[in-house]
């Protein structure tokens, strides 16, 4: 489209890059500025401001009747905040919940939400409210000159930029928000320590933060859970104004079972018992028999824990829940707070206790040269008042004489206009009931008061006093013990799968086709299970219910699966392809399981092998590892467990009927690979699949081995296996005609 077109008269026009970039960059600093940050001087965002100061102007203080909930945000809206009520009504409900706020600015009849569900209030029809005695913290200088004003939304009213705070309410109630780019997210503390460090930085301008930290032990929420955070990462949050803190929920033990009587600041005591639930039903806590949440009215939190037994390592146990549960919680230290510049800015805890002790330092000058200006424009008035009074008779002549008394009475007594009015405006009865010594009384103590005012703010020293003397008198008022003990405890770590799963004899036993089952005991017949229609016994391997179970593939790549996590030998199991990522077309050979130092004989019928560590070959990956390396044409041969590493010996019979006894010591142990030769077979029969080892076993000292061929068997004691026995990688000899299609062998102790 032509530019002329659009260029109509009055209309701007600004490229559409210009135009979004300005405006994104205005909704930014309304959020950053409006919205979501708090000021340093009162620590409120301005929706809470507003709702503290609508409060206050409807006469809704501390010793004042509650009124509805609805009222208050409804002049909040209507006079200063024009957004949503549901908003509005929510940050007033959580200034008002003495487990959201430290010290709490509103307070609150009615359903105010619970620390199981902070959302649960009622409708603001239903609640009421009042401030409470704390935001008189906030508001007792309002009217004293102390802050600049400002027209509200729509220019009919003032409303204060900024509340006169006398203690620093943005450390002690904290503050979180999302801004546009930025954050914040500042913890609670405790009047007594905020206030302390705030005196000493008063009276020592060169303090360190690690100084000022001698004051606050750290953050203190309302929860009285502990703190476990060391001293020395607190010390660097505060250094850096970016760090994080981390709550424990305390527990007690009582007749043996565990009860929790602190949660974290913010954590649901309901969501907690369905996390451990959550873990009970899955199995995976078996040593806790029972939950029971006896909270009630005079113990806000019980949470009863019951072990199964009294043999249950309770602290290992707690360990664990507090890894994987919200009964151990990290929260953000992120102190960035607008500044008395108007800027957002994160600071220090040094940087932000002297920007706001120099906001303090401003207010209370500017509440003092108000209160200076009164009383020296009362003196000013009284004096006119004083000459008036002394000269009565002549006043009220020229008042009764004169159409135009004001000028007259101007020259005669030497007045200035404000006095002449003062004493025109005085009633006449009101003037006679007036006595010189109570005149000349007041004029006394506001020039004493005069001299006071004038000497404090002629002296930084008197100046820092009176700030000192105030913090210290609010922090009497205010003040209470530490909720949230600082106690330096190690991280928590989640107890290892195998601990968490009961230790139960199992066997593992895998089929022809793949399938996989657990059954209960190690006396199980394996063989005798039913099996699927064309599918058989393939192989077992025992082991505890929390051990892992390892899969052997075709192409010399091995799995594991948790023992517990296996389908029940009751059905026909499972297939281990939905369980495992094997390659395409590739078939499992072998199970193993047990201790991880077990030892097991790996080999290809290729007649390559090796002996490997059952630890070595676990793998978390549902695409397992290489083991195996398999040469080209052969296949992989079903595990063999290896009983005694020194003593046991190798049986390797091949398809045409050589066998070789060898030691087993002669192989080397691998985590992966192709192994050493156990047996020869000539290369070009072995490349023509005329020749390859079909079977392979581990025999221990003084065993039998029996070998099969079709209905035909033939067992072989120690002594006769003596006669095959050779060194590792030669032929062996040929066994008793009609073994030539060995098909398995059997080892008896």
């Amino acid at each position: 489209m032509d530019q002329n077109e659009m260029n109509y008269e009055g209309v701007e026009r600004l490229p559409l890059r210009t135009f979004t970039e300005k405006a994104y960059l205005d909704y930014s600093m309304y959020v950053i500025l409006d919205r979501a940050l708090p000021h340093i001087g009162d620590g409120l965002k301005p929706v809470q401001r507003r709702i503290v100061y609508a409060m206050s102007e409807l006469g809704l203080s501390a010793r004042a009747k509650f009124k509805k909930s609805a009222r208050t945000v409804g002049d909040v809206l209507g006079k200063f905040h024009p957004h949503g009520d549901s908003a509005c009504y929510e940050a007033m409900v959580h200034m008002a919940q003495s487990f959201s706020y430290r010290y709490p600015l509103v307070d609150g009849q009615g359903n105010w939400g619970s620390p199981d569900d902070p959302k649960s209030f009622a409708a603001m029809r239903y609640t009421e409210a009042r401030l409470a005695a704390y935001a008189e913290v906030l508001l007792a200088e309002l009217g004293q000159g102390t802050v600049d004003w400002g027209p509200n939304f729509d220019g009919t009213l003032d409303e204060p930029q900024l509340l006169p705070a006398r203690l620093p309410n943005v450390l002690l109630n904290g503050a979180t928000g999302i801004a546009v780019g930025m954050a914040t997210d500042i913890p609670p503390h405790n009047v007594r320590e905020v206030t302390s460090a705030a005196i000493r930085l008063l009276e020592d301008p060169k303090a360190t933060v690690a100084d000022l930290c001698e004051h606050i032990q750290g953050p203190d929420f309302p929860t009285e859970a502990e703190i476990i955070t060391s001293r020395s990462e607190l010390r660097t949050a505060y250094e850096t104004g970016s760090g994080s803190v981390r709550m424990r929920a305390r527990y007690e033990r009582e007749d043996g079972d565990i009860v929790i009587t602190a949660l974290p600041f913010q954590v649901s005591g309901a969501k907690v018992l369905e996390q451990i639930a959550n873990q009970m039903q899955n199995k995976k806590l078996p040593m806790v028999e029972d939950l029971r949440d006896e909270s009630d009215h005079e113990n806000p939190t019980r949470l009863v824990i019951v072990p199964r037994s009294n043999r249950i390592d309770v602290e290992a146990l707690m360990l664990h829940l507090f890894a994987t549960t919200d009964l151990e919680r990290s929260y953000r230290i992120n102190l960035n707070i607008i500044g008395l510049d108007g800027r957002p800015q994160v600071k220090d805890l040094r940087t932000l206790l002297a920007e706001w002790l120099e906001f303090r330092t401003r207010t209370v000058t500017r509440r003092l040269e108000y209160r200076l200006k009164k009383v020296v424009d009362r003196l000013h008035l009284l004096e006119g008042l004083l000459i008036a009074f002394l000269n009565l008779d002549e006043v009220i002549r020229i008042i009764r004489a004169e159409d135009e008394p004001k000028p007259v009475l101007m020259k005669r007594f030497a007045l200035d206009e404000v006095q002449t009015d003062y004493i025109l405006d005085t009633r006449l009865r009101q003037l006679a009931r007036l006595e010189e010594m109570k005149i000349r009384g007041e004029q006394d103590e506001l020039a004493k008061e005069r001299d006071q005012l004038e000497k404090l703010l002629g002296s930084r020293t008197r100046l820092r006093n009176l700030i000192r003397k105030e913090l210290i008198a609010d922090a009497e008022t205010f003040g209470d013990a530490r909720r949230s003990p600082i106690v330096e405890r190690a991280a928590a770590s989640a107890l290892d799968e195998t601990a968490l799963v009961p230790s139960e004899p199992v066997t593992v036993v895998l089929s022809e086709k793949g399938w996989v089952r657990a059954a209960k005991g190690h006396e199980v017949d394996a063989a005798a299970l039913g099996y699927k229609a064309g599918d058989g016994f393939r192989q077992a391997a025992r082991c505890r219910s929390n051990q892992q179970a390892l899969f052997l593939d075709s192409t010399g790549r091995v799995y594991a699966l948790p023992a517990h996590s296996l389908p029940s030998a009751r059905g026909q199991g499972e297939p281990l392809t939905g369980r495992l990522n094997a390659p395409d077309g590739a078939s499992f050979v072998g199970v193993m399981a047990g201790d991880p130092d077990d030892l097991y004989l790996i080999a290809s019928d290729a007649g390559y092998g090796f002996v490997a560590r059952l630890g070595d070959m676990i793998s978390r990956n549902k695409a397992g590892k290489a083991l195996l390396s398999v040469p080209p044409g052969a296949q992989v041969l079903s595990p063999a467990r290896v009983q005694d590493p020194d003593s046991d010996r190798i049986a390797a019979i091949t398809r045409d009927g050589h066998l070789l006894v060898t030691e087993l010591a002669e192989l080397p142990r691998m985590a992966r690979g192709k192994g050493n030769k156990i047996i020869g077979i000539p290369s070009a029969r072995l490349k023509n699949r005329e020749e390859y080892l079909v079977a392979l076993s581990c025999v221990p000292a003084g065993a039998s081995l029996t070998v099969h061929a079709g209905k035909k068997f033939k067992t072989m004691k120690a002594a006769e296996l003596d006669e095959y026995q050779g060194e590792r990688g030669k032929r062996g000899l040929k066994l008793p005609r009609g073994y030539q299609g060995v098909d398995r062998v059997e080892v008896e102790e």
